[in-house]
This record gives structure tokens, sequence and C-alpha cells, in this order.
């Protein structure tokens, strides 16, 4: 199975600083040869590449059908909330709205004649009721006149719930069209255009994107961390990162929250060993989302950069360290090292060992200051 290229190119990329490193310290320490304890500084840390979105944009859509008629902005505008965006061709909508209105013109002109014929029929029953009273006329026609004043009263009734109803209607078209002109929902840049002057919207299925307005400070960093690495990261830790173009620039920044479901995990190459990130059981890399947020005043943050991220889990400051290659696991969480002392002799030694930053290791106890540690196999050593 293939693996996704860009999830292909993040794991390459994690793997440049230790592969670097590495090599440095390889070149420079040859099996047989010593280094010395040293004081220094020493960070616990979990590394990660991730890439910067903005944290607050909003899609601009279209509500009504149309031809885009005007667009008022380009990609890298500032806009500010409230100003007109685009306007689409209003002449369907305005047609709409005419007719309705018409309609209701047309309903209140039957509903004022319809009123003028239920007074009529008031007038009429009641002349029936005071000649029912002398005995001057039949029953039938009292009930007569009576169903024909009830008529019309049920005919406005009928043409007042019309009216309505039209009114609702045009306030719907009234609303689209106010839609074709389109506003800004919020201040903030224009980072993406989808759409052209002249391009025909449709908008009865589902909502046309056109624009895309985004806050540039403050910026989120989406890090992915490996299934390994990820019980060591927690909300509020401390992180920094750096980008390709940050010219050595380092930001700081807080992780905010952690996502609890990864995205589709990254199949684990089969040619030439394991994942760099880590596989689990089922030989798959799973990645999980990690969002730190960081100020962005000066732009100098892009959306879609590339950022290595390392999650600080404790610091040390002007410690004793060796490198990793100088100590020999002794079970149970113990090391050893093999100190040279003056006259060439070796003495293997218990060391207890604190942070480790996968190069170097913090000496807690069992070392000195300047003194020398054999590096490679004993076998070699003592040959």
């Amino acid at each position: 199975m293939s693996v996704p290229r860009p999830l292909l190119v993040i794991a390459c990329l994690a793997l440049v600083p230790l592969l670097v490193a590495w090599q440095k310290f390889s070149a420079s320490t040859p099996p047989g040869s010593t280094v010395s304890v040293q004081r220094g500084d020493i960070e616990s840390s979990v590394s990660a590449l991730g890439t910067l979105q903005p944290r607050r944009y909003v899609d601009v859509g279209a509500q009504a059908s149309g031809q885009i008629r005007t667009l008022h902005v380009e990609v890298g505008d500032e806009v500010r909330e409230g100003q007109l965006l685009v306007e689409i061709d209003p002449a369907p909508q305005q047609a709409r709205v005419d007719a309705g209105r018409y309609s209701i013109e047309t309903l209140q002109a039957e509903l004022a004649e319809q009123r003028a014929q239920h007074a009529l029929a008031e007038q009429q029953y009641r002349r029936q009721q005071r000649l029912a009273a002398s005995g001057a006329t039949r029953e039938e026609d009292v009930q007569a006149a009576h169903a024909q004043l009830r008529s019309a009263q049920a005919r406005i009734d009928r043409y007042q719930a019309q009216i309505r109803q039209a009114r609702a209607t045009l306030r719907s078209d009234e609303a689209e069209l106010g839609y074709t002109r389109i506003y800004a929902p919020m201040t903030g840049t224009v980072v993406a255009l989808n759409a052209r002057e002249g391009q025909t919207l449709n908008a009865q299925q589902q909502t046309p994107l056109i624009l895309r307005i985004a806050k540039l400070s403050p910026m989120t960093v989406w890090a992915q961390v490996s299934e390994a690495d990820i019980g060591r990261v927690r909300p509020g830790m401390p992180a920094y990162f750096s980008t390709l173009s940050g010219e050595g620039r380092r930001w700081e920044a807080t992780v905010r929250q952690i996502l609890p479901i990864p995205p589709k995990p990254l199949e684990q190459m089969s040619q030439g060993g394991g994942s760099p990130l880590g596989t689990t059981g089922g030989g798959r890399v799973v990645l999980y989302t990690v969002l730190l947020d960081v100020d962005n005043d000066d732009h100098a943050l892009m959306a879609e950069m590339t950022a290595q991220v390392f999650f600080v889990a404790d610091r040390a400051r002007d410690v004793l360290t060796v490198p990793l290659a100088a100590l020999q696991p002794a079970g149970q969480g113990r090391h050893v090292a093999r100190v040279v002392a003056a006259n060439g002799e070796v003495a293997t030694r218990e060391v207890r060992t604190g942070l480790s930053d996968r190069m170097a290791v913090q000496v807690l106890s069992g070392l000195r200051e300047g003194e020398r540690l054999l590096i490679g196999a004993p076998d070699a050593a003592d040959g």
C-alpha cells in the first residue's frame, strides 16, 4: 500500500535533525575513543512536525444564485467587518420581489371588494331579521341572508390569509435580494479567492464558497505527534518551534488542545525497516494532532508553513551530562560507565541518570566533571 505523499514528507523531515546530530556525533567519536563528563543544559522534549493555520477564519459563500457582477477584493486585501465584498446580478431576485409586491396589491384590492360584499350581506341580513320580527318574510329568506353574510366573511378570511402568505414570500424574496450583496462577516485578510467576475453561482444545491477571510494573528500550529510520544504531551505544556523561512528564529507557544481522534494513519513502509515515527502492532503509524497557538503580530508566519515543533517535558540547567553512547544498560533502569583513569586503567562504575534528550543524558550521581569515559563495545575497548 502506498504512503500519502504529504505524510511521507512529514515523516522524512522529522528524522533530519536526529540524523544530522547522530552523524556529527559518530564522526567525532569512533568506537574505542573517550568523551569527558561536562556541564551543560539538557532538555527532555518530544519533537514533531506540523503546519501553520490561522486560528480564526470564515469561508464566505453565496446564498443567492446568479452571475457575479463585481468582486471588490483580491487575495491579500485587508477588509473590515461590514465591508462590501461581492455583488451578484440582482435582476432575477428583484423581479421576484416586484412580482410579490404586485401580488399583494392585487389581493388587497380583492379583499376590499369582499369587505364591500360583506357590508352589503350584513345589511340584507339585518333587514331580513326586521321583516321576520313583523312576520313579513319567510324563515328561509332569513337563513339565506345569514348564509350570504357568513360566506362573505369566509372570503375575507381567505384573502387575509393569502395576503399574509404573500407577505411572508415577499420577505423571503427581499432577503434573497439582499444576499446578492455580500459583506465581510469579520475583520481580517482575504487569504483565498475561489470565484471570478462573470462566474455563475448556483446556491440551490449547496452554498458556493467565494472567498476566505482569516485573522493572521494568532496562528495555530497543527502538530502531528506519534502514538509513542503522545503520552508525554499534555495541555498547557510549553513548546517552541521554528520554520524553514524563520532564519533561526524560535517561536514560543503553549499546547492548547490534543485532539482525541487521529487522522487517517500513515501506513508503514515495508522497505528498509521500520517507520521513523514508530508503528502500531498493525504496522501503521498513528499520529495525533496537537494544537498550539502563537501570536503573529508581525505576520512573519504564514498559512501552510511547515513547523519543527518541540514539546518541552522538562529542562535542567548547568548539570553534568554525558553522551548516551558512553553508558551501558545494566538492567532495571540502571546504567554503568567505563571510566578511564589517568594511568589508562578502565573501571566500571554505576551511574544514576536523569533527563535525556536522546543524544545526551543528565548524570545525577556516579561521575564527576572532567572524568573520561570510554565509548565503544567492551570487547573492543578491552582488546
